[in-house]
């Protein structure tokens, strides 16, 4: 993993440097002279390793590097670097903070000084592709058409108040006292069997009526015989 990531960065420096860029310093409306905002200038541009700088001058100028105090005090006396000519290119080849101006005295503190400050190359392309790409969330199953059967629900009956006679509280025992007591029977025997005196007949009545029909019968069968006896007659008187 570190190798591949050092080969990228490799070819990303070697990219950068077939496509370093030349700034011409001051320009497009301007150069490296008193009249130009110089500072402004680097502000608006993005310098990194591999770019040059193109310093472009007349006669009674020239080209040097100095240290960050000699830049802030404008002490030309030291420079870094010195560069005459007309037309100097300078290579950035380091990431960090370079420091130039003009040697020739009143230039530097007119405003002839430049600061640059060149980034490091491009940042290597993140090496996220190099990995395996977060799993993607994996997608739920679809669901079995196998139903579970649902479960029975069991209703419990209405509840009613359970029967009295099993039911009975304390409170309610009197109450229901009078109710569990069995029925006295309708008639009793003795009054089933025995006529009250208002309602039973007399002994001399029930002897009466079997002696007046006995008497009706002897008179009737003395009637059917005198009757008999005179039809019987009259046949033999008239033979």
């Amino acid at each position: 993993m570190v190798r591949t990531i050092t080969s990228l960065a490799l070819m990303a420096m070697m990219l950068r440097l077939a496509m370093a860029a030349n700034y011409t310093v001051g320009g497009p409306n301007g150069g490296w002279d008193a009249t130009t905002n110089l500072q402004a200038w680097a502000s608006s541009n993005n310098f990194l390793v591999g770019d040059n700088l193109i310093f472009q001058y007349g006669l009674t100028h020239d080209v040097i590097e100095v240290s960050k105090a000699g830049y802030d005090s404008c002490q030309t006396t030291s420079p870094l670097q010195s560069y005459s000519g007309g037309t100097t290119a300078i290579p950035l080849s380091s990431p960090g903070k370079r420091y130039f101006t003009c040697a020739t005295p009143g230039h530097c503190a007119g405003g002839m000084k430049l600061e640059i400050d060149t980034l490091a190359t491009s940042t290597p392309p993140p090496a996220s592709p190099l990995t395996p790409p977060p799993a993607s969330p994996s997608l739920p199953s679809p669901p079995t058409t196998s139903t579970l059967p649902p479960a029975s629900t069991v209703i419990p009956p209405a509840s009613s108040p359970p029967p009295e006679i099993y039911s009975l509280s304390p409170s309610q025992s009197p109450e229901m006292t009078p109710t569990m007591s069995p029925s006295a029977p309708r008639t009793s025997p003795l009054t089933s069997t025995t006529p009250s005196p208002a309602t039973a007949p007399s002994i001399d009545g029930f002897m009466k009526t079997p002696l007046a029909s006995s008497a009706s019968k002897e008179s009737l069968q003395s009637s059917l015989t005198m009757g008999i006896s005179l039809v019987i007659m009259m046949i033999l008187l008239a033979i």
